[in-house]
């Protein structure tokens, strides 16, 4: 047996050459990805540089803990502070009395502080002393946390959960494809060999043997494209892990260490377990082969979707559909978030993929339809119709790649635009205001004589309303402690006159300092209800729900008044000039007030009409989600082109029999180049629309938890991506397809 098995590999390498790519390719990616994951999971601790001097470190509070249930036991659960607590003068006087307090890491004393304080300070003294003088007043931070108080710190966090999240999906989504291309590439190969099983089978073999025979062939493809994979691996993990720094992804200190190796084993045997588990369902089918297919020389394709894919296609397909429609119905707002709508249009992906069989034919007759006898070309036309309709494996296993590639070019990205287009409109809705001015600290704005004046004339429906961002936490169902963002204002009625909230139940007009405004996503949102929460500043408070804000996108945050908001610093104003008011005129007067777009009080103060600032500030895809996504759809897009190849390589190597017969019926070398690149681009096109057909079902998800969730429906579909990734495939199969028509042609003087 392995004497076969090494002579098949010798004989037919060049159609396991596909195979063999995709395996290496994807073993590569998943070999860099996983080593730069390792280095997400296991960072290592940097130096403090801001108080890199100071043995101890005292830094204001800035994270609430609240006791939460976990099962039969409790547990402390712990969320960041939106407004933390400085380090006041009051503690600077007592810590003064133990050594030198430095600010921001200089050798000056922290003297003349206001009330105010700052948020840390480096203090030369035992720690031991520190502590009895703190207390529960503020942190006190030593060794390597004393670099908790580096204005860095949060960020290199954020950056290693969004790098960890890029490789993570990266090289889930590249395992999914190379088993995709592996399976389906093994397919065709079984597909075009079924001759040559039958032989065996008639020369006696066993069913078993014939599967250990393609079994063995997928094991050694797998284990040398594993192992040139490994090597592809490591080659490029620096390359990749320096374009996410410089790209701005990965903190600027992110690199590789080399002190892990487990990302290679993981990678080398998850390429061998591809390719095994790619071949195993064409193992199976080619052991069904029976001695009388070394007789067969029809090239319509009969029995092409065996019971087995087509129950697996059925069962995957019925899934897909039912978890949508499932989460539609019940957790709408889970059909909104990323990784729901980055892993969840694998199922139905795969799920038509696995039908493609059958809906080649339906598809190739209505895509075909201008193909009709007409003088001169119509012949051609004809024959690609019915080529592609009768080869059904051969057309199925063009289509499939292109299926995917555009099905995950306009799921991803579509419901990505679908979510932040819904976002932006629902952002244009809650604003009446004609103008918006933001900063850091707009207090001196806020009392400028020409918004003083403005506000004056509330009869004739002008307004101006100051508000600062903060944020509430409340304990739900006992076992989660939620952050949920607010937005603090200090004139209720003039807040009212410049919003239009989306209220489901009571009245904005009713907010008071013992009382909020929450959306239904909170637990408790009955209007009259009382609800238990903490402040930004970690101050515990009961408050009335006065009004319930439908629950949208997730951006209908919660609204207080400034007496909750202890800490916040006005950073909006929102102004409406009222009738008879020139828009542009008050843009010009605030302008020359504050100084718009000049440094003020440490903060860019901006003046923009309400249109520029929702255009200024439009909610859209992050910039590391687009980049993630595009990483997909690259991938996609090479795993596709290395399908297309090696299966348009190995159609046409066996297609020389028909060749020669159209020749020999009268066509020209141009009318058969003609005829095989038209049935190329046909089955990409089938591709395609079978790709679309996917989109819309997995676009119609967010859409419809939009409208659940009483948000602006708009569903943004990416025609050029789309577009982009069809035309790539387009080029590469007719290109493929052209070459090797030609070459054949002229191996055997066609």
């Amino acid at each position: 047996m392995l004497t076969v098995v090494v002579s098949s590999l010798r004989t037919r390498w060049a159609s396991l050459l596909g195979s063999f790519v995709a395996v290496a390719l994807g073993v590569g990616v998943m070999a860099a990805m996983g080593l730069g994951l390792a280095e997400t999971f296991d960072a290592p601790e940097r130096e403090p540089r801001r108080f890199a001097s100071s043995p101890v470190v005292v830094m204001g509070r800035d994270t609430l803990t609240v006791e939460v249930r976990r099962g039969p036991e409790s547990a402390q659960v712990t969320k960041k502070l939106a407004h933390p607590h400085p380090v006041d003068a009051r503690l600077l006087t007592e810590l003064r009395e133990l050594g030198r307090v430095r600010m921001d890491g200089t050798a000056r004393d922290a003297v003349g502080v206001d009330a105010v304080g700052v948020d840390a300070v480096g203090v030369d003294a035992p720690v031991a002393a520190v502590r009895e003088v703190v207390g529960d007043r503020a942190r006190v931070l030593t060794g390597d946390d004393r670099r908790q108080a580096d204005p860095s710190f949060e960020q290199d966090a954020e950056a290693l959960v969004a790098v960890n999240s890029l490789l993570g999906t990266a090289a889930g989504v590249t395992a999914f494809v190379s088993v995709f291309v592996t399976a389906s590439t093994f397919a065709f190969v079984v597909a075009l060999r079924r001759r040559e099983f039958g032989l065996l089978r008639l020369a006696g073999a066993t069913p078993g043997q014939v599967r250990r025979v393609l079994l063995g062939e997928a094991l050694a493809v797998g284990v040398v494209a594993s192992a040139a994979g490994r090597a592809l691996g490591a080659w490029g993990a620096p390359l990749l892990v320096r374009e996410l720094v410089d790209g701005g992804v990965a903190p600027s200190w992110f690199a590789l260490r080399g002190e892990v190796t487990w990302p290679y084993h993981v990678a080398f045997w998850t390429g061998v377990s591809v390719a095994l588990s790619g071949a195993w369902a064409a193992a199976w089918r080619a052991g069904r082969t029976g001695p009388v297919e070394a007789l067969r020389e029809a090239s319509v394709d009969t029995g092409a979707l065996p019971w087995f894919r087509r129950a697996v296609g059925v069962v995957l397909l019925a899934g897909g559909l039912g978890l949508l429609a499932w989460k539609a119905g019940t957790d709408p707002a889970d059909l909104l978030k990323r990784k729901t709508y980055t892993t969840r249009p694998m199922l139905l992906i795969t799920a038509v993929a696995a039908l493609a069989p059958l809906l080649v034919r339906p598809a190739v007759r209505l895509l075909a339809l201008p193909l009709r006898p007409v003088r001169g070309s119509g012949a051609t036309g004809l024959l690609v119709r019915e080529n592609a309709a009768a080869a059904v494996r051969r057309t199925a296993a063009v289509a499939a790649p292109v299926l995917v590639t555009v099905a995950l070019a306009g799921s991803l990205l579509g419901s990505a635009s679908t979510v932040a287009a819904a976002k932006s409109a629902e952002a244009r809705e809650r604003t009446r205001a004609d103008v918006v001015v933001t900063g850091e600290d707009l207090g001196a704005v806020r009392d400028s004589g020409a918004l003083r004046a403005l506000d004056a004339r509330r009869a004739e429906g002008a307004a101006v309303s100051p508000s600062a961002s903060t944020a509430v936490y409340v304990r739900e169902e006992g076992s989660a402690l939620v952050r949920s963002d607010a937005r603090a204002v200090s004139d209720v009625a003039a807040f009212a006159a410049v919003s239009r909230l989306p209220v489901v139940a009571g009245d904005v007009r009713d907010l008071d300092d013992r009382s909020i405004v929450v959306n239904e996503e909170w637990e408790r949102h009955e209007v009259g209800a009382w609800v238990r929460v903490w402040l930004g500043d970690g101050r515990p408070a009961r408050l009335r729900i006065v009004a319930v804000l439908a629950r949208g996108t997730g951006d209908n945050g919660a609204y207080v008044t400034t007496a909750n908001a202890p800490g916040a610093r006005v950073d909006r104003l929102e102004v409406r000039a009222g009738r008879g008011t020139d828009q542009s005129a008050v843009v010009a007067a605030l302008r020359s007030v504050s100084g718009s777009g000049r440094e003020v009080a440490g903060g860019t103060v901006e003046v923009r009409s309400a249109a520029e600032w929702l255009a200024a500030t439009r909610p859209g895809t992050g910039a590391q989600t687009r980049l993630g996504l595009f990483v997909v759809l690259g991938i996609a897009l090479v795993y596709a082109g290395i399908a297309l190849a090696g299966t348009l390589l190995m159609a046409t190597s066996a297609r020389d029999a028909e060749l020669r017969a159209l020749r020999l019926a009268g066509a020209t070398r141009g009318q058969v180049l003609g005829a095989v690149v038209g049935e190329t681009l046909l089955a990409v096109a089938v591709g395609a629309g079978l790709g679309l057909a996917v989109t819309a079902v997995n676009l119609a998800g967010p859409a419809s938890a939009l409208g659940r969730l009483s948000a602006p429906v708009t569903v943004d579909v990416p025609w050029g991506v789309i577009a982009g990734c069809a035309g790539a495939c387009a080029v590469i199969a007719g290109v493929t397809a052209g070459v090797a028509t030609v070459v054949r042609m002229r191996a055997v003087k066609m």
